[in-house]
């Protein structure tokens, strides 16, 4: 009987914790962030192909694949490299099998069926969404892009704090299953870099890009405004300078200029 009043309890309050989680301001607010951003448009994938054609790329590299149907199999290149070890898609259908850390340590020693002097034109960054592993690709990337080519990064502009969780698996924040990582980490600290230039697309959760060449629109982050502890709250309220954040629609009609 006891057991019976306690699972009706529990099974109360349960009901109670739910609905007011579920009926809490901040908590659909962040919801309806998530929509919003969905809705926004173009899509990586056009953004990635229209990049192509702006230097010409015979090279492309696909770093974090997942499911090739995705993007890499709608990419217009030429010459098409993918890297992913397989832990999210069983299938893993993609040229190099392994770690984004032993792709670019085995094309330097020249142990790929590519050679250690390949210059990609563009190379997509799509894989752990952990700044820490983002800056790792960027450094390694910059030793293989063409002096006019592109890095392209996905997920740079987290909507809440609650999408840029560093845990994926965690789905019951306001954020649901949608997640960003801690890719702006990474893109904001490049930013800052001498050589390097970039810009973030305002649709699709981000798409960051840098390059070595300062293209229209491209810069590099100066001013006084600083976020030196990477804090989302300093972000959400500098996004469009700190990210560069830019519409991709505009920046084409600034490049044609």
């Amino acid at each position: 009987m006891m057991f019976l009043k306690q699972y009706f309890v529990d099974l109360l309050n349960t009901y109670r914790i739910g609905k007011s989680v579920y009926s809490d301001a901040y908590f659909k607010r962040t919801a309806q962030l998530s929509v919003l951003e969905n809705l926004k448009k173009p899509r990586r994938t056009t953004i990635i192909n229209h990049l192509i054609t702006v230097v010409n790329a015979q090279n492309y590299l696909e770093i974090g694949v997942r499911d090739p149907g995705k993007n890499f199999n709608r990419i217009q290149c030429k010459n098409k490299f993918s890297v992913d070890p397989g832990i999210e898609f069983e299938d893993n259908p993609v040229d190099f099998k392994m770690t984004s850390d032993t792709f670019f340590k085995k094309l330097n020693n020249d142990e790929l069926e590519i050679k250690s002097n390949i210059k990609f034109d563009v190379i997509f960054i799509d894989g752990l969404h952990i700044s820490d592993q983002v800056e790792k690709d960027i450094l390694n990337s910059l030793n293989f892009i063409d002096d006019d080519g592109f890095i392209i990064l996905h997920d740079c502009n987290p909507p809440s704090e609650y999408h840029q969780r560093e845990t994926y698996n965690f789905m019951y924040s306001p954020a649901r299953n949608f997640w960003n990582g801690t890719t702006w980490k990474a893109l904001y600290k490049f930013r800052h870099a001498n050589g390097l230039y970039s810009i973030c697309f305002d649709c699709d959760w981000g798409v960051g890009v840098i390059s070595k060449k300062q293209y229209p629109g491209f810069n590099t982050l100066k001013g006084d405004i600083e976020n030196k502890f990477y804090e989302f709250s300093v972000l959400n309220e500098h996004r469009a300078q700190h990210l560069n954040l830019q519409s991709f629609e505009n920046w084409i009609t600034l490049l044609k200029d």
